[in-house]
């Protein structure tokens, strides 16, 4: 990079291929079949959008066939907001060429391309990548040193030779340009009708462009063959753990005169009331923070700010729909919400089964995960004097499968 270059890169991810040679098409391309439960696209374009680097957005280039099933896809990738299609050509080449150009109004400073049906590298190959485009390279390519012992054979796949192993490399990728010189090395081989390139440090090489290796990934592997969808199948099965997370909410309301008390949205008739912006229900206030804890969202006050006068007296189901629907938009699932209300009065036991039925509605689960207890505090502290309530939530959220 000259100086004073900002590093400002894009990424197209090509997976417009039909994957002849993986077999079984009637399983579709091998891009959108299933390890580990999620498409083979999902996991890649999760470790782009995970990384965060890609300042001038994800271009993944599709075939024209395949938006609903990449649409499908993209549902399992949480942070897809800078992520875009746009068809693929028929070789690979010439798809490259098509997101390089969908790029173009970006004015990336650099551009990684991937294949698609790698999805086994991570953001520290990434971050190598991005090291050595900082100290000016034009061209990187990751590579692995050959481990095999390497022979020639002719048509009768008789062997010739013994091809000495030092100094080769089997390339992977992401493989990571300059963007205005990729670009123009790509419109110059097409320009000239050269579609004999198998990757883009190819093209590079081509165009006189030094490439530069860095440190690879053994398990960057290239999905080719059905077994190897199998194999990452199986290797993602053995090692998914579930990715269950818990959050812990408490609130507390001053109690002053009034005629009743709302908690988990039921108005239970009482000589004082909660004094709050809102409804002042302890119940949910403390749910809603329990549920926002799971996906580090902050707390109640940070999306409802009592300062606003839009939520003056609103019921408090509103607070805890809203933080359900931010769980279910990371991608959670909501397995337990458990309440405790800490309070001398009112009694809680006759009304217990309709608390449970309001969150079990408000959160859109079963009622046997919902749990209201209660308890006093045997006339000490503030609500043993019956000064205020209080509530402790505690919600478990599946957020699917981490290795």
């Amino acid at each position: 990079m000259a100086a004073g270059e900002s590093y400002n890169p894009g990424v197209v991810v090509v997976a417009a291929g039909r994957g002849e040679r993986a077999g079984a098409p009637e399983e579709g391309p091998k891009q959108y079949r299933l390890i580990g439960g999620l498409p083979v696209i999902a996991h890649t374009l999760r470790v782009f959008a995970d990384w965060g680097g890609a300042t001038c957005g994800i271009i993944v280039v599709i075939h024209p066939d395949d938006e609903a099933v990449f649409n499908e896809a993209l549902g399992h990738v949480a942070d897809a907001d800078n992520i875009r299609f746009v068809h693929g050509g028929p070789t690979r080449q010439q798809s490259v060429l098509r997101g390089l150009e969908a790029l173009e109004r970006d004015a990336p400073s650099h551009v990684l391309i991937h294949d698609a049906v790698r999805p086994f590298f991570d953001a520290a190959l990434l971050e190598r990548i991005s090291q050595s485009l900082r100290a000016g390279h034009d061209a990187v390519l990751p590579a692995v040193a050959v481990a095999d012992t390497l022979k020639k054979a002719g048509d009768d796949r008789t062997v010739s030779a013994t091809v000495p192993r030092a100094g080769l490399y089997a390339a992977q990728t992401p493989q990571a340009f300059s963007y205005p010189a990729i670009l123009a090395a790509h419109r110059k081989a097409a320009a000239g009708g050269h579609f004999e390139f198998t990757d883009d440090a190819g093209i590079a090489e081509w165009a006189g462009l030094a490439v530069r290796l860095v440190d690879g990934l053994a398990d960057n592997v290239k999905l080719t063959y059905r077994r190897d969808v199998a194999m990452a199948d199986e290797k993602l099965s053995r090692s998914l753990i579930a990715d269950i997370r818990t959050g812990n909410g408490y609130d507390v309301h001053q109690l002053v005169a009034g005629d009743g008390v709302t908690l988990c949205g039921i108005k239970i008739p009482h000589d004082m009331t909660l004094s709050g912006h809102s409804d002042a229900d302890v119940a949910f206030h403390a749910l809603t923070d329990a549920l926002l804890a799971t996906c580090g969202e902050g707390d109640i006050g940070d999306h409802f700010p009592p300062s606003d006068p839009q939520w003056k007296g609103a019921a408090s189901h509103i607070f805890l729909a809203h933080a359900a629907k931010i769980v279910r938009d990371r991608g959670g699932v909501i397995l337990n919400a458990d309440v405790t209300l800490i309070a001398e009065a009112p009694k809680i036991g006759p009304h217990r089964l309709a608390m449970r039925e309001n969150i079990a509605t408000c959160l859109g689960i079963d009622l046997a995960r919902c749990s209201v207890k209660a308890t006093t505090n045997e006339t000490i502290g503030f609500v043993g004097r019956r000064e205020g309530i209080a509530a402790i939530a505690t919600a478990s959220v599946n957020y699917g499968n981490m290795t």
